[in-house]
């Protein structure tokens, strides 16, 4: 026997097996232009995605501003979010992600930039350049590596390392078993290493 549950003051069906994914309704929400749907989310999601912006930039203040432009963007695009790609919270997580990380990558750019100027204006050579454009260099062989991967692999691999989630906690995110989970996992990071050519 199906029960109606409100969830945010939406009814939604519940047939005692299905996970309600509560992001997901408020986006759909969204979409219509709920601002009230649009309040309950941020309240909902900002302390995660915060958390996963401040682990990406360090940087308190610039990853208030971040945080800001993700909620910028859930407002503007909540209607592309597909709910049978994925959980509301997980889309809205990747967005962070995506931002923290660009931002990095203009932060980045703009201090090699002075770099190359100072170290030019001063005629020094300096190690401690090679040693940023090596790990650059690493950081975009990781992400290349990552886009390979399947989409539920690359999901398990993201919101474990970038978004410092468990694997209980990624299960319960995305409406999968933990067991399940642990084999993503597993066989994305095989795949990464493989395409990264790491042997050990």
């Amino acid at each position: 026997m199906l029960v109606d549950m409100v969830i945010d003051g939406v009814d939604v069906p519940e047939d005692g097996t299905t996970r309600v994914d509560r992001a997901g309704v408020l986006l759909a929400r969204i979409a219509d232009g709920d601002q009230g749907a649009f309040a309950r989310l941020y309240d909902m999601l900002s302390p995660r995605v915060f958390g996963l912006i401040l682990r990406v930039l360090v940087d308190r203040a610039q990853s208030e501003e971040v945080l800001q432009e993700v909620f910028l963007e859930v407002w503007q695009s909540a209607s592309r979010f597909a709910p049978n790609k994925g959980q509301g919270r997980s889309w809205v997580l990747t967005i962070a992600h995506r931002r923290a990380v660009d931002r990095v990558r203009s932060s980045q750019a703009s201090t090699d930039r002075d770099v190359r100027v100072g170290f030019r204006d001063l005629d020094v050579a300096h190690d401690g350049v090679a040693e940023q454009v090596e790990l650059r260099i690493e950081s975009e062989k990781v992400a290349a590596a990552l886009s390979t991967l399947p989409d539920v692999q690359k999901e398990a691999l993201t919101l474990a390392y970038y978004g410092g989630y468990s694997q209980s906690e990624i299960a319960a995110l995305v409406g999968a078993p933990l067991g399940t989970i642990k084999t993503r996992t597993r066989d994305g990071l095989t795949r990464l290493r493989a395409a990264m050519g790491v042997t050990a």
